[in-house]
């Protein structure tokens, strides 16, 4: 048996578990920015720069972050590994999506904490 050393989990179940949970956190975060979007209709800059100021919105934002890396990891290792045959290839782009998902984390923690 060929153990695979870039999923995220060391099982289906783990990886099924991390991308369910993610997609709760995502599900929740994004209706609390909708339910706050719709009952502030005359938002302005200040109130949202407010409210992203607070530290258990940039923990909530944190976690929405993590979470979308992890999900997108999960879904972008599934679809690596069941259509890219060719284990050079399918190395390099998980290399890639590693890459821009580590970026993007990194950017996305700085932009958060500077508020």
């Amino acid at each position: 048996m060929v153990a695979s050393v870039t999923n995220l989990g060391r099982s289906g179940l783990y990886d099924w578990v991390v991308q369910r949970l993610s997609a709760v956190i995502l599900a929740l975060y994004t209706l609390f920015l909708l339910g706050f979007l719709i009952a502030s209709p005359d938002l302005q800059y200040g109130q949202w720069q407010g409210l992203f100021a607070q530290t258990w919105m940039k923990v909530f934002s944190l976690a929405a972050l993590i979470s979308i890396c992890a999900h997108a990891w999960v879904g972008m290792w599934t679809i690596s590994t069941d259509y890219l045959k060719a284990a050079a290839i399918r190395f390099a782009f998980q290399l890639v999506c590693a890459g821009f998902l580590f970026v993007y984390l990194v950017w996305g923690i700085d932009i958060l904490w500077s508020v």
